[in-house]
């Protein structure tokens, strides 16, 4: 495993962080053999939310972990979407911000959350009373870092100017990022680094489709993400015929280098110098022991090249 500091803060992640949405398509069972798997392959970083598998995520993680030093770990969550049936049971208010992060310690069984973060923007909310409200919570202890997920430049902007006023630490952003949906590179990254903050990049796999199971003029693998309605409903724009076949062209490529085609898209995105950790969830075991292998791949500009060559169109740029 490596290490690497998150931003210019003080804080050091794991490359790979392990990423706990589950916990309603998986049973619980599984979910722990997976974290247990992550834990023993040296993975220290995991990332949730309050709104995984309808809290459940969270308190399964909790109990997972409860065992562990936990000094040695970095435990990430996040909230924003509805976790309850009232009016106050979302968003970035003052009120769901701190009955939040009071609801996720006690589901983590942890006295502090090392990064908060607020999972997406809120724009019916004044940025100054979610901030502020963050930073209560950094002083009374409960939080050690602050981050934010996909957020556009502008905001980063925004957050970290205040987050300096008020002198608290807001040092990642976590965004959607693989070798198909690069969308953050033409301005969230340089936003967030000019302001001091890393990279925790979700779906480097592509929510799938990177791994190469989608084959063109085949049925959906029974059980893949892609077969159920809300997969098929994020995948839809991807499963098309002609950006299968360019997935599958990325084959020899991965052979070339000795890795699969997981561990290809996993490696390029860690090659990128502002990704601290790449999140990385399974449902079986051996999955996250096979993609954790991708760390500490360096991949020359040749094999870059050929990547770009082989998916040229079908690459997202436009933020």
């Amino acid at each position: 495993m490596e290490f690497r500091r998150l931003g210019r803060s003080g804080l050091t992640v794991s490359a790979i962080a392990y990423g706990n949405w589950h916990g309603s398509t998986v049973d619980d069972e599984q979910v722990r053999a997976c974290l247990h798997a992550a834990l023993d392959a040296g993975v220290t970083t995991f990332d949730t939310a309050d709104v995984y598998a309808h809290t459940r995520a969270e308190a399964t993680l909790g109990r997972t972990l409860a065992g562990q030093r936990r000094e040695s770990l970095e435990i990430l969550t996040k909230l924003y979407w509805p976790t309850g049936p009232g009016p106050n049971d979302q968003g970035l208010g003052r009120k769901h911000v701190v009955e939040s992060a009071h609801a996720s310690l006690e589901r983590l069984r942890t006295d502090y959350i090392d990064v908060y973060q607020a999972h997406r923007y809120d724009q019916t909310v004044p940025l100054e009373e979610t901030m502020v409200a963050f930073a209560d919570l950094v002083r009374a202890g409960k939080v050690r870092y602050l981050g934010v997920s996909e957020w556009n430049a502008d905001q980063i902007r925004r957050g970290a100017a205040l987050a300096r006023e008020l002198g608290v630490p807001l040092i990642s952003n976590q965004p959607q990022y693989s070798m198909f949906w690069r969308v953050v590179e033409a301005e969230v990254i340089p936003a967030a680094e000019r302001e001091g903050m890393g990279q925790i990049a979700w779906a480097p796999l592509g929510q799938g489709l990177l791994t190469g199971k989608y084959l063109p003029g085949r049925p959906l693998p029974t059980g893949s993400r892609a077969a159920g309605a809300e997969g098929k409903d994020v995948l839809a724009r991807f499963l098309r015929e002609e950006v299968l076949e360019r997935v599958q062209r990325l084959k020899p490529i991965a052979a070339d280098v000795g890795l699969s085609l997981a561990q290809l898209a996993i490696a390029w995105v860690l090659r990128n110098p502002h990704v601290a950790a790449a999140i990385v969830g399974a449902s079986r075991p051996e999955q996250l022991s096979e993609n954790i292998e991708a760390v500490g791949v360096r991949l020359d500009t040749e094999v870059l090249r050929r990547i770009d060559q082989v998916l040229d169109w079908i690459v997202v740029y436009d933020p």
